[in-house]
């Protein structure tokens, strides 16, 4: 057990590496149709967004896990919320000056996953506390009852919401605002903290060691390469998937 303590545990890595790959894939059609008006790029993006949840909350919750694993959640999360923020400077202030609009992010994955961190970095002497198996459950049951906030209800719409919950834009990280309301990559901290707190208690046993052997052992390099790097991929992957498609573009008008 000890042993295994030691090691990386291989198997996180190549799955957030595969979900990081995944999301530049889904991203490219989009922006072949934002950067090349071709209409069939937007139209294939719109049919993966059926399997996009699926990269979410595999990324969510390894980052979840993670944070049992990191000696500074906090510090780890404060970084995160600086990168996002660093995106919406980039998209929302200084690519409209060059005529790019409509990427805008405002309170995209990284500004979600950095508030989750710094909030469960807070929390972790009392997540310590709780039962993995009890925090789970209750995990998996508050992600479902807040799932449909930002739709403006409770219980996948069982439960409405106040109307003034949506009256302002102030409230949009949480997962309430207006119809006014765009970011081109949007992950409210609710429901989306509780699925990171999920891996957070899951994470119980990967900090104890206790994850199966096969999961210490890489079977695939490039997926993993990419899960230890998955921030520099991100904040890279769409500079350089526009500065190709602005070269493509070059070549067929």
């Amino acid at each position: 057990m000890k042993k295994n303590e030691k090691k990386r545990i291989e198997l996180l890595d190549e799955l957030r590496g595969f979900a990081i790959i995944a999301m530049i894939v889904h991203h490219t059609f989009l922006d072949i149709t934002f950067v090349l008006g071709i209409p069939w790029g937007e139209r294939v993006f719109d049919r993966l967004c059926v399997v996009q949840p699926v990269f979410w909350a595999i990324f969510i919750v390894i980052s979840g896990i993670c944070s049992r694993l990191s000696r500074s959640t906090l510090k780890r999360g404060v970084i995160v919320l600086a990168a996002g923020l660093g995106v919406t400077l980039v998209t929302a202030v200084l690519m409209p000056l060059f005529g790019f609009t409509g990427a805008e992010i405002y309170f995209g994955i990284l500004h979600c996953l950095g508030s989750c961190m710094i909030i469960t970095g807070l929390l972790m002497p009392i997540i310590k506390k709780i039962n993995p198996i009890v925090g789970m459950a209750a995990s998996v049951i508050l992600f479902s009852v807040f799932y449909s906030v930002s739709s403006g209800s409770l219980l996948f719409g069982l439960i409405p919401l106040p109307d003034a919950l949506y009256s302002t834009n102030y409230l949009a990280p949480l997962g309430f605002f207006s119809s006014s309301f765009f970011s081109a990559d949007y992950f409210g901290i609710l429901p989306w903290l509780f699925m990171f707190l999920f891996g957070a208690f899951l994470g119980k046993y990967a900090s104890d060691g206790a994850f199966p052997k096969w999961t210490y052992k890489k079977r695939c390099a490039p997926f993993a390469f990419v899960g230890r790097n998955s921030l520099w991929f991100y904040l890279a992957h769409q500079p350089v998937i526009y500065g190709v498609l602005f070269l493509v573009s070059l070549f067929i008008k």
